[in-house]
């Protein structure tokens, strides 16, 4: 689901029904660098240091948005991680994983504002789209994710 709050600043909530155990869900979501091997839309994903990655991400729109994850939390325990973003995407992004039935439900939730001008314009005039896109990235990581998970 996407949230529109202003032009340039959005809400994200998406819930992935993942037949894994927690710690499994979270240490592939921990593993950024391993997105692009079973998440279609993240093209590269490379360390920029210790705390930060930087991630590249494109579907059915003509654009790329790269941005910088720096981590803010990483609990295992608590099945919580959450990253600071600054690019094409500033803001914050969470991902809170617990147990589900059988498998696991990983909420990801995310606050952010555009800094990429071009998205910043889109988003005034082609809001449906902007959400039918971030809905397919995310509906196609969570079934990546899950065929990646089942090996």
């Amino acid at each position: 689901m996407v949230t529109r709050v202003s032009n340039s600043r959005y809400l994200f909530t998406s819930r992935w029904h993942l037949p894994a155990t927690t710690k499994e869900v979270y240490s592939a979501l921990v593993d950024v660098a391993a997105y692009p091997l079973w998440w279609p839309q993240v093209r590269s994903a490379r360390q920029v240091d210790d705390n930060s990655g930087e991630i590249r991400c494109r579907s059915l729109l003509p654009y790329d948005l790269v941005f910088v994850a720096h981590r803010e939390i990483e609990d295992a325990e608590g099945g919580i991680l959450r990253a600071r973003l600054d690019g094409d995407l500033n803001g914050v992004s969470q991902w809170s994983i617990r147990a589900d039935g059988e498998g696991s439900l990983a909420v990801f939730d995310e606050d952010v504002t555009v800094g990429n001008p071009l998205v910043r314009v889109a988003g005034r005039f082609a809001r449906p789209v902007l959400r039918y896109n971030h809905d397919l990235v995310m509906r196609a990581g969570e079934r990546g994710l899950a065929e990646y998970l089942a090996g």
